[in-house]
């Protein structure tokens, strides 16, 4: 005896598209939520230390002692040494809010 299984589906090509809406309505309220509580992350060039990673020439060049062992240590550029950056979403916000703010 053979199994027939029918390839049918119920859904209509209005329900999906509505099911994937609501995901994604869903998902952008949370993230908006979480840049509103928490709208800083850790820098991703520095990982959240402050400092510019050294490249692998200047960690083959560096010395591992001495006064010039610490030398070549600097802030990281994009986070200006505090380790922390904006979220996109955060800043979206804040483009939004000062462009409804200017046109008052």
């Amino acid at each position: 005896m053979t199994l027939i299984v029918a390839a049918t589906s119920t859904n209509t090509p209005g329900m999906s598209v509505a099911l994937f809406a609501g995901i994604a309505l869903l998902v952008a309220v949370g993230y908006g939520a979480a840049c509103y509580v928490r709208p800083f992350t850790a820098c991703h060039r520095c990982n959240g230390t402050g400092t510019a990673p050294l490249t692998l020439w200047k960690r083959l060049l560096r010395r591992t002692t001495g006064p010039r062992a610490l030398r070549g240590r600097h802030d990281c550029h994009r986070c200006t040494g505090t380790g922390l950056r904006l979220r996109i979403g955060r800043r979206a916000v804040n483009h939004l809010r000062r462009t409804r703010r200017a046109g008052r």
